[in-house]
């Protein structure tokens, strides 16, 4: 085997084992261990992904491997409404580079600050994928370095055409598995415990749910205990009422 064709092999299991692990995750922070995986599988440093909020009064959803004190910094801040990369990520939906060689001439005061506040935090220089779904959501997912480095700066050109789809693929995940749709009376429910109270709205019993969703009666009824648990309600008709008032609001 040629070293190219070795290569092609190389990545072809890393992206592989990626989009398995990504496909059983039940939660962002198993989402985020994917995507640190296949971030350091290819050199790529570090990522972080950025969905907008629908409203511009909730905050956006952030899975990253970033330093936690620069993401912490970032949301308390709200520094999304000026961050440059944002803002380009809104207009277009072609990859771009950012940060360190890729200063535009019209930078303004404040974006510079940002970006020199990020360097400070290792974050000096990156690439961007936009994505704009047809729901409408717009989200970026960016690899950065805190330098320009060999191995990066090669990854990100010979695997630039995977990345964007890889970009796309974890979106689709990470918005499936994020809490915001399933937000019940201040509470974040799991994506199967949604799942089981949406169809008991429906006049669904556990075992119903069961055979719907493809798991046993015991468990669907395991996932309402729960869902009566967290919202602090003695029934399911109680917890239904609650879902219908989250959706009257959305």
């Amino acid at each position: 085997m040629g070293r190219d064709a070795a290569r092609s092999s190389r990545t072809y299991t890393i992206i592989q084992t990626f989009v398995d692990q990504l496909a059983e995750c039940t939660d962002c922070h198993a989402a985020q261990q994917s995507m640190a995986y296949i971030t350091a599988a290819l050199n790529l440093s570090c990522f972080a992904y950025l969905a907008l909020p629908h409203r511009p009064a909730n905050s956006p959803t952030l899975i990253s491997t970033y330093p936690s004190s620069w993401t912490a910094r970032y949301l308390l801040r709200k520094y999304e409404t000026i961050d440059p990369v944002v803002r380009r990520a809104i207009r277009q939906t072609e990859p771009f580079r950012w940060g360190l060689g890729y200063e535009p001439r019209d930078q303004s005061d404040s974006e510079r600050e940002l970006f020199e506040e990020a360097a400070g935090f290792g974050i000096r220089c990156g690439l961007t994928f936009p994505i704009h779904d047809h729901g409408g959501a717009i989200a970026a997912l960016s690899f950065a370095t805190d330098d320009r480095r060999t191995k990066f700066e090669r990854s990100i050109i010979e695997q630039a055409q995977n990345l964007r789809l890889l970009a796309m693929f974890f979106h689709a995940q990470a918005k499936r598995l994020s809490t915001a749709d399933r937000i019940v009376g201040g509470v974040g429910l799991s994506p199967r415990e949604f799942q089981c109270l949406e169809w008991s709205s429906r006049g669904k019993s556990a075992g119903e749910i069961g055979i719907i969703v493809g798991i046993s009666r015991r468990t669907a009824g395991f996932h309402l205990d729960n869902v009566r648990a967290k919202l602090g309600v003695r029934s399911l008709r109680q917890a239904v009422a609650l879902l219908a008032e989250a959706k009257s609001r959305r």
